[in-house]
């Protein structure tokens, strides 16, 4: 991999950065009483699509927004306009990716057409969305979000607008939390301002539709497990190269579980949620290939994970996967809308490497806002005089893989990822030597299982756990 592609600085994305964080801010204090550094970050977000085929829309919009004035329309084409700079930061990075990992990028599919959704709740949803904009983050009290409520009731039901549910779902849960705004010291600024964009562009009627998903088959090789876990919900996403029986090139591909799960219930105990699920997690942890059978896969690359399409195959070392097969896989296709800086996330093989101690925090877009990770105590990976950031912060407790192991590494499957404006390295997996052999150690290690004594003991702890949980629902049920 061309590592001094990833340190070379992009054209135009720091600007570009600067005039969404500016336009981000005037959410703050709101747009219904918008003061002049709000009217000027309006009056950038403008300029910056003045050459694009948004221009007149959004310069309207902005002008309506800095005298207060702006109705659902015009707040609809300023967050189009913020979803357009953005999709180009990512593009322009996913340029770099591309280039520095010589992978072939795909192309994405027309929709199909979204099934009908009620317009009415779409309209509600949309209404609230904007009360919010024109509240601002410090003018949120429970009585505004509480709004959320009945739209998100009315929209659970149907399966075509759950995805919209569940994310006003949890904007609105991380809102009421926050309330009042006013006592607020401090504010998420791009993560509220994502939320509220991408859930505002998914009330567009069709703005759900999606390619249809299409039936393969052939042999699926995993890489390595991201586990990602909240205080009430889980989810692993597997990783992994797939190469179909008909001959075809090979692709990158992922696959997804997630859960609810109690907050008493942390570390390894979480696999015990996850692992029924979906036995990709079991073949995962063993070092297993997985055989599918007309198993559903998105153009992005997500696989539609039903156990009773896949079975079992022969032993598949990650470590060997990444070495013969990662290089030559097809990089997934990211759809329009999920088109943004955060969403990168490409499976990376690296070796030959020195290991740096990170002793400094060095600068980057948003640095001072809540995607900043820069572990002071980090470590930073040095190819041919260049050097990657190693984002240790994301290495799960649920699983044997630790940042000294990273750190006494020689080779490392890794996710590439932009964050606090550079290029940073999550492991999934790493070899290291112990007692003069090499050894893979995997953050998805104990994912279907393991006999490592701190492994076992954490397992053990959480079985209890479930059990008295269990109990105690049973008793309720039964009054």
């Amino acid at each position: 991999m061309r590592t001094d592609l990833l340190t070379e600085p992009v054209d135009g994305l720091t600007e570009l950065l600067a005039v969404v964080d500016a336009f981000d801010r005037t959410l703050v204090n709101g747009l219904l009483r918008p003061q002049p550094a709000q009217a000027a970050a309006l009056a950038d977000l403008a300029d910056a699509l003045a050459a694009g085929p948004l221009a007149a829309g959004v310069a309207g919009a902005a002008e309506k927004a800095a005298t207060g004035a702006a109705g659902e329309e015009h707040l609809m084409l300023l967050a189009a306009a913020r979803g357009a700079l953005l999709g180009a930061a990512h593009d322009a990075l996913a340029a770099v990716v591309t280039a520095a990992t010589g992978r072939t990028a795909g192309t994405h599919p027309a929709a199909a057409p979204a099934p009908a959704a009620p317009l009415n709740v779409l309209a509600a949803a949309r209404s609230w969305l904007c009360d919010l904009a024109r509240a601002g983050w410090q003018g949120i009290d429970h009585e505004l979000v509480a709004g959320a409520a009945p739209v998100v009731s009315a929209m659970l039901p149907d399966p075509a607008l759950r995805r919209l549910a569940v994310l006003l779902d949890g904007f609105a849960a991380e809102l009421a939390a926050s309330c009042p705004g006013a006592a607020l010291e401090r504010v998420p600024v791009r993560r509220w301002a994502d939320l509220w964009a991408r859930a505002l562009l998914l009330t567009q009627p069709g703005a759900l539709a999606e390619p249809p998903a299409v039936p393969v088959t052939g042999r699926l090789l995993p890489l390595g497990v991201d586990l990602q876990e909240h205080a009430t919900a889980a989810q692993a996403q597997v990783h992994a190269v797939f190469e179909p029986a008909d001959g075809g090139p090979s692709r990158l591909v992922r696959a997804s579980v997630a859960v609810p799960k109690p907050d008493t219930v942390v570390g390894a105990g979480v696999w015990q949620l996850l692992r029924p699920q979906c036995a990709l997690l079991a073949a995962a942890g063993e070092g297993r290939a997985m055989e599918l059978t007309g198993m559903a896969l998105t153009a992005a690359g997500d696989l539609h994970w039903q156990d009773e399409l896949a079975v079992a195959g022969e032993p598949a070392d990650p470590f060997a996967t990444a070495r013969v097969a990662l290089a030559a896989a097809h990089a997934a296709v990211t759809p329009p809308l999920e088109r943004h800086p955060a969403r990168l996330a490409e499976p990376v093989f690296l070796v030959g490497y020195a290991v740096r101690p990170e002793d400094a925090v060095g600068p980057g877009a948003g640095a001072d806002q809540e995607v900043g990770m820069h572990p002071e105590n980090g470590v930073r990976f040095e190819l041919a005089g260049h050097q990657l950031f190693v984002d240790t912060d994301r290495i799960p407790a649920a699983g044997p893989l630790t940042p000294a192991a990273v750190a006494a590494s020689t080779a490392c499957i890794g996710l590439l990822r932009w964050d606090a404006g550079r290029f940073v390295l999550q492991p999934l997996a790493v070899e290291t030597t112990v007692k003069k052999k090499t050894v893979a150690v995997h953050a998805g290690g104990w994912a279907g299982g393991t006999a490592d004594k701190l492994g076992v003991k954490a397992e053990k702890a959480a079985t209890e756990a479930v059990a008295v949980l269990r109990e105690r629902a049973g008793r309720l049920l039964r009054k």
